[in-house]
């Protein structure tokens, strides 16, 4: 083969994973770093498969969604402290609650290729350690200051500063070309598509029950690794059932009459951090390691929810998987039918019964309920924003290998900016 033809794409293993329990923010993890929990999670990954050797992984691929200054080279800083060899590369990735799935997509490629035959991909965030910005008229006066020539153009600079230059710019869970939250965003998509609030608590409640029995039956024993504390999502509720979530006051869709989305049935802010051991199928079996699973298509799409069909309910805010998933089944031949799992992110349960809807109305069919989340998801672990899909791909492979037979299983998760990444995984 000439140096300059393409290669022959390989598969790609998905060979384990490993993550700190998720918390809520404000919580246990009120004082962790992004790179603190990260690499927590990676060091818990580098224990279990016996990474810490010269050369063993050939690229670290990670991101973060509230990302400090200080975190500008953060997949970098986090190998540097982590047991993986220091002379392992690395690369930050950022495509808001798809950053995790992306960064294993990212990874997945330069293996498929033949550029690198391991890596490690993953993600965290932390809704407590969240960056405040300077005032942005403090900021500008501050740089005013700073390109002063003489000392005396420096202080009347200076001497414009007021008291309220000196409140920071507090992060906003909102979209900047709506100023909508991704609450409020999902509640104009739940009335579009008539999702009840019945369902949506009983989607919730069915989250904390299939987590919760994941974890009785020690499902998560090779997926999770305490961390200060924590052995379990601090989220979980066992208990929770739709009686209890209906006693809920609604939070979002306040200014239209019968609002559904309550705390229950939306995602909490959590910190946490994931991450995944991706490699070639050679990689793995010099080392003993049977793969969970293969990553074998990916799709990404967005939707215009700024003037697209939003109030229809086509083109809302997380509505993007409703393209991507369709596209991706085309392209790889497959239906719903033919999948045993299918993992949907739960940033809100009306978003995910959305999804389902907007599935069935393009010809997709029904997913079925028993395969759907089947050891809970982000309703009942919570969200850290860029750790979830990292999450999901590691749960989902490890749910495929315990059955120890042939099977096929889908991810869709939605993200903040209109978009949707989707990606099967199979096990022969």
């Amino acid at each position: 083969m000439s140096p300059l033809e393409p290669p022959q794409a390989r598969r790609v293993a998905i060979v384990g994973g490993a993550r700190i329990p998720f918390a809520r923010s404000d919580g246990p993890y009120a004082t962790a770093s992004n790179q603190e929990m990260l690499t927590a999670a990676l060091d818990g990954l580098v224990e279990r498969y016996g990474l810490a050797g010269s050369g063993a992984v050939g690229e670290f691929v990670a991101g973060v969604v509230l990302k400090h200054s200080r975190d500008f080279n953060l997949a970098r800083e986090t190998v540097l402290a982590s047991r993986l060899d220091a002379r392992t590369p690395a690369h930050d990735v950022q495509q808001a609650c798809g950053t995790g799935l992306q960064a294993v997509i990212t990874a997945a490629n330069k293996i498929a290729l033949g550029q690198i035959e391991s890596a490690v991909a993953g993600g965290a965030d932390t809704a407590s350690d969240a960056p405040l910005g300077v005032n942005d008229a403090l900021r500008r006066i501050l740089l005013e200051a700073r390109r002063a020539r003489t000392a005396g153009a420096r202080l009347k600079a200076l001497a414009k500063i007021r008291p309220a230059h000196l409140v920071p710019d507090i992060p906003r869970n909102a979209e900047p070309r709506t100023g909508l939250s991704m609450g409020e965003h999902a509640a104009v998509t739940a009335r579009a598509w008539g999702i009840t609030r019945e369902a949506q608590d009983e989607l919730a409640a069915a989250s904390h029950r299939r987590l919760a029995a994941a974890y009785e039956r020690g499902f998560f024993e090779g997926l999770v690794v305490p961390f200060r504390g924590l052995a379990r999502d601090q989220n979980l509720r066992p208990d929770s059932t739709p009686e209890k979530l209906a006693a809920l006051r609604p939070v979002f869709g306040l200014d239209h009459p019968g609002p559904t989305m309550t705390a229950g049935n939306s995602t909490p802010l959590t910190d946490g951090a994931a991450t995944v051991l991706l490699a070639s199928e050679e990689w793995a079996a010099a080392r003993g390691l049977e793969p969970l699973a293969f990553l074998s298509a990916c799709e990404t799409a967005a939707v215009d929810f700024v003037s697209g069909d939003v109030a229809g309910g086509e083109d809302g805010l997380l509505m993007a998987p409703a393209y991507a998933v369709p596209r991706l089944l085309e392209r790889t031949g497959l239906a719903l039918a033919d999948f045993d799992f299918v993992e949907i992110h739960e940033a809100f349960a009306s978003q995910v019964l959305a999804t389902l809807a907007a599935w069935e109305k393009r010809g997709l069919g029904t997913v079925d309920r028993a395969r759907l989340n089947v050891a809970g998801s982000s309703l009942a672990t919570g969200h850290p924003f860029a750790a979830t899909g990292a999450r999901i791909v590691a749960t989902l492979a490890a749910l495929l290998a315990e059955r120890e037979r042939p099977g096929r299983g889908l991810v869709s998760i939605c993200a903040a900016g209109g978009q949707g990444v989707a990606a099967v995984l199979e096990r022969a």
